[in-house]
Parts: C-alpha cells; sequence; structure tokens
C-alpha cells in the first residue's frame, strides 16, 4: 500500500467524505478505490447502480477526467453498530469535455461499514443521494426489481 493511499484509511465514519475528497484531488483512482468494499455500489450520474470495483473505476475514472477540485463537507453520521449513515454535500470545480469551467454541487447519501482492521468503506455511495427527488436523479424509490 502506498503512503498516498495510507493517508486515506478511514478510522472514523464521519471522516468518510472529507477523504473522498482529499482521494479524488490526489488525481489517483488508486486513492479513491481504497475506499470501497471490493462488492461496493456507487451510483453513477445516470442513476444507475454500479456494482463492484471494476465497475466503480469507470465511473470515477470518468470523474476524474473532471480534472477539478473537491470540496466534502460531512453534514450528519449516524452510526450503528458495524455500519453508518452519512450525508455530506460537496463541490467539484472542474473542467468540462470542451475545457470551460463548471462547477458540481450535490448531497450525498452513503453507507459505510467498519472492517475487521477498524478501517471504513463505502458499501453504497450514492453521490446525489439527499438531492430533492427529480426525474434525473431517480425519482422512484429505487427499490424497483
Amino acid at each position: 500500500m502506498t503512503d498516498l493511499i495510507h493517508q486515506h484509511l478511514v478510522m472514523n465514519p464521519e471522516d468518510m467524505n472529507t477523504a473522498f475528497a482529499r482521494a479524488y484531488n490526489s488525481g489517483d483512482i488508486d486513492n479513491l478505490l481504497a475506499l470501497y468494499e471490493p462488492n461496493g455500489i456507487l451510483m453513477s450520474p445516470q442513476g444507475s447502480p454500479d456494482e463492484g470495483i471494476q465497475n466503480i473505476r469507470k465511473t470515477l475514472n470518468d470523474l476524474l477526467n473532471l480534472r477539478g477540485t473537491m470540496n466534502s463537507n460531512n453534514v450528519y453520521c449516524i452510526p450503528f453498530e458495524n455500519i453508518a449513515l452519512l450525508r455530506a454535500n460537496f463541490t467539484l470545480n472542474g473542467f468540462d469535455a470542451s475545457g470551460n469551467d463548471m462547477q458540481v454541487k450535490g448531497h450525498t447519501s452513503e453507507i459505510v461499514r467498519r472492517q475487521p482492521d477498524g478501517r471504513w468503506l463505502y458499501i453504497v455511495d450514492h453521490p446525489f443521494g439527499a438531492n430533492p427527488l427529480t426525474e434525473r436523479n431517480g425519482g422512484g424509490t429505487g427499490c424497483e426489481e
């Protein structure tokens, strides 16, 4: 494990969103992937669940392609035994495909789980899960099969 990845280990669930922003700002995909369980779920910008590290990698690479800087602040952390529900507000300042400045803001909803070694990792990461419901970010209950 590189020193940079080691810097992003999360030993308290309320630190996960700050760790994600630091990992993103490093520009290294491995720092981001180190925050997820192998079978974790990341909701894509299109609203579909990316399950497993290989699928999460593609979505996070797309995010890194924005060549931006992220700030993420924890709003709350509700721990229960070895899991915790998180919510954060984030701002990402980056560049679109044409090189124009862009800004993305959102309100996250996440579930993290404590690992046997004490680290906390994402099991569900929904970057826009606490935004008001719209057609774009799902709108439904999310439990449809």
